[in-house]
């Protein structure tokens, strides 16, 4: 056998990646349409970020509103807008994927908001940080509807940026907590209600020295696919979040759900903690589900306790926007 095809890494049954960068994606990636008609009372639709790179994210809205404002064009209902980037450790998924379909569907129901789910580039064809630039990029793109006069009609009709929520499981929590920092970094370009992380994909060598060698060997080998041109490995900021300065997230409320038999669960929890102490100025909550295991909700989504993290979803949202009407 050619040395080039020889195995680096074997992450069977998801993916295989071979020493020649070539990657074989093991499960298949099946494209889910956008629904011009209601499901679970949400349509949906796509569109293009970004032309150069051939990025889209996905647009969920629901239909009432839709129907609401085709009978009377001079009233456009404005919801809470959530910006959603996808899990897979950085290197599986899509925004298009059946369980992120349906997913996002189920939140905008729940929710009543307009949901955009962010498609990036993942490694190792596109190797950290260009996942996070996708990304900023996108929440640029929609960023350009401000003022009503974007590409898009349903996000100039019904986006209201007063209520901004970013979220993301996993990976995609990871990529929404830069995000969110990456906002305070701007000079108030853009400003965030409400963050929700979902079982985050945070680490560092002190997590992971807690592991048995087979974990650890296991989190150290995603990073290096995920990051390889990394000079300080798992204590690289971008994964070893809870080790850098959290006190500019720009976000005035944080959810962070855990899951009880999730060896990432400690790191969240500990991200909870240090927003508390660093001086960051808003409010924080760690929500945890027992018994279960690193994003559920995405792998059994019928369950009852995928349902009920749906529905503390979209609580959290709905109590934040309330809590901002008060204030105003």
């Amino acid at each position: 056998m050619d040395s080039d095809q020889e195995l680096a890494y074997d992450y069977s049954p998801r993916f295989r990646i071979y020493k020649n960068g070539q990657i074989q994606r093991l499960v298949a990636e099946t494209f889910v349409p956008p629904s011009p008609t209601p499901q679970n009372g949400v349509v949906s639709k796509d569109a293009v970020y970004s032309p150069e790179k051939n990025l889209s994210l996905r647009i969920y809205l629901p239909h009432q509103t839709l129907e609401t404002s085709e009978e009377n064009n001079k009233k456009k209902k404005k919801l809470p807008l959530l910006v959603y980037f996808h899990g897979g450790a950085f290197i599986m998924e899509t925004a298009f994927s059946p369980a992120y379909n349906t997913f996002l569907t189920s939140t905008v129901s729940a929710a009543g908001c307009i949901a955009f789910s962010v498609d990036y580039r993942r490694s190792p064809e596109h190797p950290i940080p260009i996942p996070y630039e996708d990304s900023w990029d996108a929440v640029k793109w929609i960023l350009t509807h401000i003022a009503g006069s974007g590409p898009e009609d349903w996000v100039n009709d019904h986006a209201d940026f007063r209520r901004v929520f970013v979220a993301g499981d996993s990976a995609g929590a990871n990529i929404a907590h830069h995000m969110a920092i990456r906002a305070g970094e701007e000079n108030g370009s853009i400003k965030i209600s409400g963050m929700t992380l979902f079982h985050p994909f945070f680490f560092s060598k002190a997590i992971l020295e807690e592991q048995e060698d087979g974990v650890r060997r296991y989190m150290e080998g995603i990073w290096e696919i995920a990051c390889p041109n990394s000079e300080k490995g798992v204590e690289d900021p971008w994964i070893n979040v809870v080790g850098s300065d959290l006190s500019g997230l720009e976000c005035g409320r944080v959810l962070v759900m855990v899951a009880g038999k999730d060896v990432l669960a400690r790191e969240g929890r500990v991200y909870a903690e240090k927003l508390e102490e660093c001086g960051w100025g808003g409010r924080v909550e760690v929500v945890e589900t027992e018994g279960e295991d690193h994003v559920f909700h995405i792998r059994n989504p019928d369950s009852d306790n995928a349902r009920l993290l749906v529905q503390r979803f979209a609580e959290f949202i709905r109590q934040v926007c309330c809590d901002d009407n008060v204030r105003k």
